[in-house]
């Protein structure tokens, strides 16, 4: 049997938190009637499944009589293209007899299930999803890449090390076992300190409240760009992954330019917050930090900018800010954030009515979502990187690569209060309320149509919480202007983009257009987009920061640290620090 890794390198594996007692039985039982209720789909996949073994018996045959050379010739390596691009297929191991047969056959239960899968006349698209995540969460279980009777490398090194490799991995599993119950962060985190390794630019926290605290970073010039920049991080992760390492600081990166930088850092809770909700996000804590501006810097005007779902919170305060007449805000930014939930991409898969109920009852008995169910969910949109890649690499092979910063903050987790959690699932997920005009923003409705400001946009290629596309949307929703860009990289790696060192090669492509202002009702489609925008090598950071001083007022005198004497300390502040 293989071995399951917690999903969460700090956290024992929930896959309660994906999987429900309701939703996905009733989703597979509504896939199967469907199924019997269509003849011609049954007759296609019959024959898939002959013509598969057929050209898996023949290449069976063939490589017998010819060897490894036959089976490379018959296609044993296209195990990585026609699977699911798994790495693990990728050694030359995996080319020779047997284990050839096995990629290959892996590969084909994939492309039957591919099939499979597929809409039905009578199923809806969310139980077809439902059906598809569990077929594949089936199939990267049962790769022959898990099992160390049908993993050629696992052999390999089990012989070569006489078994010392799988010692290694069970030192390994107990470890990753026994850290939660220690309140131990996963093994290597202990080399990035907050404060110290990451979270390190020099700073004030200049306010604290019972849901935020406010950090402070002056600029490192002479003369600072007037309008300070406020950035609104998601809630349900530490704010430092834009205050990364110092070389992959966005935050440091900003004030070397010339610009007063003001953080968001939320608080922690536990179930005394149970009753918070996004109504408080937006006073206690977009509207608080706005406030504590103005205060230290009267008159000016601030470029505000959010990531995750501080993006969407930000896009919410926006859009309620213009419906009263407060012009605080010069320009808006959102990276990798959403505002249209009509296509929420692979978190959609697990929010529907009977799983928010479900989920809705368990966060009564806590007062919070912890974050290891939410990083369990994450973990199995990846299941063959985030969970079985991992097991096999550091259980079954007994290496365990040294964690890395992005890794170490994605470990690092926020619980979030069950009444907010709630109210973000019903109103965005479920019903798509901001998209559509139906948001309350303290008891009123906004519409993202009423923001007017310049807007910069970021999407990144391969994120599965924010799928471009989805992202995109804004641009329907709303007749400011609004200069789009879609990075490579993943939903977190994407976003912390810094520019390459002088003579380094770029890691990573951009490609960046702007729509003017009054063109909502003829805004491209996203593929059309994306097909006829160039590409340009390096980091996005470089036009975005480019775009707030053209976007400015011109330079001014650096803001006085802080207000009125109040000293909260140092950055990184208090609540970064506190995981328990």
């Amino acid at each position: 049997m293989p071995i399951a890794p917690p999903m969460d390198p700090a956290a024992p594996v929930d896959l309660t938190v994906a999987f429900p007692p309701l939703s996905a039985p009733m989703a597979w039982q509504a896939w199967a009637w469907q199924l019997m209720l269509s003849p011609m789909r049954q007759y296609r996949l019959a024959g898939l499944a002959m013509r598969e073994a057929w050209r898996l018996g023949t290449v069976s045959v063939d490589a017998l009589g010819g060897g490894a050379a036959a089976l490379v010739a018959r296609g044993g390596r296209t195990a990585p293209s026609t699977a699911s691009n798994d790495r693990r297929f990728e050694g030359p191991a995996w080319r020779q007899w047997p284990f050839g047969l096995y990629a290959q056959a892996f590969a084909a239960q994939q492309r039957w299930w591919r099939e499979a899968t597929r809409p039905l006349p009578g199923l809806s698209e969310h139980s077809r999803r439902l059906v598809e995540f569990g077929a594949r969460q089936l199939l990267e279980a049962t790769s022959p890449a898990n099992f160390p009777a049908t993993n050629p490398e696992v052999i390999s090194a089990t012989v070569t090390e006489r078994g010392a490799n799988l010692l290694r991995g069970v030192v390994h599993l107990m470890d990753d076992l026994t850290r939660p119950h220690l309140r131990r962060p996963p093994a290597g985190a202990e080399a990035y300190r907050v404060g110290s390794e990451v979270a390190a630019t020099p700073g004030r926290v200049v306010y604290r409240n019972r849901l935020i605290e406010l950090i402070q970073y002056a600029p490192r010039t002479p003369s600072a760009q007037a309008e300070p920049v406020l950035i609104v991080p998601a809630w349900i992760m530490k704010y430092y992954v834009l205050d990364l390492t110092p070389d992959r600081s966005l935050v440091d990166w900003l004030v070397r330019h010339g610009h007063t930088v003001f953080m968001v850092s939320w608080l922690n809770p536990d179930a005394r917050d149970r009753e918070r909700s996004m109504d408080d996000c937006l006073a206690d804590g977009v509207l608080a930090a706005l406030d504590t501006i103005g205060a230290i810097a009267p008159g000016r005007q601030v470029h505000a900018v959010g990531y995750c779902l501080g993006g969407t919170l930000l896009a919410i305060a926006a859009a309620a800010m213009a419906r009263d007449g407060d012009d605080r805000l010069r320009t808006l930014s959102l990276f990798a954030a959403q505002t249209d939930f009509s296509e929420p991409g692979e978190l959609g898969r697990f929010i529907d009515e009977a799983q928010l109920c479900w989920l809705e009852q368990r966060m009564a008995r806590t007062g919070y979502l912890d974050a290891r169910q939410l990083a369990a969910a994450f973990a199995l949109l990846r299941p063959g990187d985030r969970v079985w890649g991992r097991a096999v690499r550091e259980y079954l092979l007994g290496r365990r690569k040294p964690l890395d910063a992005l890794s170490a903050w994605n470990a690092d987790g926020t619980r979030i209060p069950a009444r907010m959690h709630a109210q973000y699932l019903r109103a965005l997920y479920l019903r798509n309320d901001l998209a559509e005009g139906r948001y309350l923003a303290d008891g009123r409705p906004v519409s993202l149509a009423t923001i007017q400001v310049p807007v910069f946009l970021v999407a990144t290629v391969a994120d599965p919480v924010a799928p471009w596309q989805s992202v995109y949307e804004l641009h329907r929703l709303t007749d400011a202007p609004i200069t789009f860009t879609l990075t490579t990289g993943g939903h977190s790696a994407g976003v912390v983009n810094p520019p390459p060192a002088e003579g380094e090669a770029a890691r990573r492509h951009y490609q960046i257009a702007t729509r003017p202002p009054g063109q909502a009702g003829s805004t491209l489609d996203a593929q059309r987009w994306r097909d006829t925008t160039s590409s340009t090598a390096g980091s996005w950071w470089t036009p975005w920061q480019r775009w707030l001083v053209e976007h400015g007022s011109g330079q001014a005198m650096p803001p006085p640290l802080g207000h009125d004497g109040l000293d909260y300390g140092h950055a990184p502040g208090w609540y970064v620090r506190t995981r328990h």
